[in-house]
């Protein structure tokens, strides 16, 4: 949710709002994208320790409060709304905060669905998201905080490996990607379809 948030706060910035140095600050965000987010685990690693969140649940989720992905993802939904809108609230009196909130959030409803299914399942691009492995199993190592991943992870052992049970959690696993991608199926496929299209 915070991401959501702050994605969304950011795309609009760098889509609507003329500030200094707004291109290249936004270069700069992009260039995040071409490096291997294994390349951030020891400095992220170093950041938890310093802050003592080791072993904790806050650990799991601070380092993904910020998407790269998700601000050019929000930024281009955000570039393809008519400026007459903006103008036509401005002339009412709006502020950009209510051109943000009452305006264009509710525009770009896709988007958002689109980007939240994204950093709910996660990819290459989200590392601390559902699917993810190896953050958890790094800031923590007490098996009350692990996510269920990792958890499954140690249900197999050197010479046994409980199959029935590594199965039932992995149904377990994907029943709350099913019903995420059915809850927003609607947007998720306008998104997909919208996102093609020009002029």
């Amino acid at each position: 949710v915070v991401q959501i948030v702050f994605c969304s706060m950011a795309g609009y910035a760098f889509a609507r709002i003329e500030f200094p140095f707004k291109n290249f600050i936004f270069v700069l965000l992009l260039s995040v994208l071409m490096v291997p987010g294994q390349i951030f685990l020891l400095p992220q690693y170093q950041l938890i320790q310093k802050m003592g969140l080791l072993n904790t649940i806050p650990a799991l989720f601070l380092p993904n409060l910020f998407s790269a992905f998700g601000t050019f993802l929000l930024r281009q939904f955000f570039m393809s709304m008519p400026q007459e809108l903006e103008d036509a609230a401005i002339v009412d009196g709006c502020n950009r905060f209510q051109i943000f909130g009452r305006i264009m959030v509710p525009l770009i409803q896709p988007g958002i669905a689109a980007l939240t299914i994204f950093t709910f399942i996660g990819s290459y691009t989200f590392k601390f998201a559902w699917n993810d492995f190896m953050w958890p199993l790094i800031v923590n190592n007490s098996m009350d905080k692990l996510i269920l991943g990792p958890a499954l992870s140690t249900l197999q052992g050197q010479y046994t490996t409980q199959y029935p049970m590594q199965m039932a959690g992995a149904v377990l696993a994907v029943i709350p990607l099913v019903v995420i991608f059915f809850i927003f199926q609607k947007q998720f496929i306008e998104s997909v379809a919208t996102s093609g299209i020009k002029g």
